[in-house]
């Protein structure tokens, strides 16, 4: 299952995204699951009276979530779908037609980590060092900021003091369901799905703040994008391998593809990534878990070698691409000095 918050692209500005989920394999075609869960409602007055999801309005999956609802509960829902088409029923919109937000509107949190040793090895050998070794036995990871989330092309500039603006290829667990003191084995039974996570990065503040070994902070809180979806484990499970999946992940910028690595070569899973996090405290449905940078996805990897010979700049676009996940495109703008 695929689930998005989304918009009609003619809606008027400041109109509230609304929860869709895809009706095909490829996203072309998207089921408002409110005009649906009222439609089944009506239908059957048995769904209310037996299912805690038809009782209440559908709104986000922030708002599903805090009901103690899980992201599957929605399947529900989707299976009442008769059969419409764009055409002829007005719950199911044309992606053409919609304008895509973030898969999660307001996380409780996001934890990212640094899981792909292809990219952990090329920052420590910049450094002339070896990757230190209690990294191979602690999936390690750092707190980002969730005020500065953006959605599918929601444009992104560097920050104030920074020339050196870089994208960073990830990907991300949503978590669905409280839990605390997880032990890997059981790790994947909190993720209600995933989705592609640009961890935006400014080297050049970046660099002076891991100087004094503290932070990230003013090199990565500006912004963070995720989606274009949320897309259920279910929808992966064909395709594990190892401690992920055989998923091919790239990242273009202009069109051209820069970066290429693949989810299965993560060294800490995500079921690792979560018994980590919840560790002696509480993870809660909303939480965001990031696994770092895939190998060479990002240009401190691969400025040089790759040609592109330059940090980001304003009328770049970026897409990040995660097979079965989705294409994440922003656009760089300038710096616009408006306090958001």
């Amino acid at each position: 299952m695929k689930i998005a918050h989304a918009r009609e692209r003619n809606a008027p500005a400041g109109a509230p995204h609304r929860l869709f989920a895809a009706i095909d394999a490829d996203g072309n075609a998207w089921l408002d699951l409110e005009i649906a869960r009222r439609r089944a409602a009506r239908r059957d007055e048995r769904l209310a009276h037996n299912e805690p999801l038809f009782r209440q309005p559908i709104t986000t999956l922030d708002d599903h979530l805090s009901r103690g609802l899980r992201v599957a509960a929605l399947g529900a829902v989707l299976e009442t779908h008769q059969g419409g088409t764009a055409t002829d029923d007005d719950a199911v919109y044309n992606a053409s037609d919609l304008s895509f937000g973030s898969p999660v509107l307001r996380p409780a949190s996001i934890r990212d980590f640094y899981a792909f040793e292809r990219h952990v090895a090329t920052m420590w050998s910049r450094r002339g060092q070896e990757i230190p070794e209690p990294w191979y036995r602690l999936p390690i990871f750092y707190f980002s900021n969730v005020s500065e989330i953006r959605g599918p092309g929601d444009p992104v500039s560097a920050p104030r003091g920074s020339v050196e603006l870089d994208y960073e290829l990830e990907i991300a667990a949503l978590i669905d369901t409280p839990v605390h003191d997880l032990p890997a084995e059981r790790g994947d039974e909190a993720i209600g799905g995933f989705m592609v996570m640009n961890d935006w990065s400014a080297r050049d503040l970046q660099r002076d703040e891991t100087q004094v070994r503290l932070g990230p902070a003013k090199g990565k809180d500006f912004a963070t994008t995720l989606g274009p979806w949320l897309v259920t484990p279910d929808e992966l499970a064909d395709r594990r391998k190892d401690k992920g999946y055989d998923l091919t992940a790239t990242a273009e910028v202009n069109g051209t593809e820069l970066s290429r690595g693949n989810w299965s070569s993560i060294t800490h899973s995500f079921a690792e990534m979560i018994e980590r996090a919840s560790a002696d405290v509480r993870l809660v449905p909303g939480d965001v878990i990031g696994s770092g940078t895939v190998g060479t996805g990002c240009l401190l990897e691969i400025k040089d070698e790759s040609g592109f010979g330059r940090w980001l700049q304003p009328g770049d676009s970026v897409s990040l691409k995660v097979e079965r996940l989705g294409t994440l495109t922003a656009p760089v703008i300038e710096r616009d000095n408006v306090h958001r």
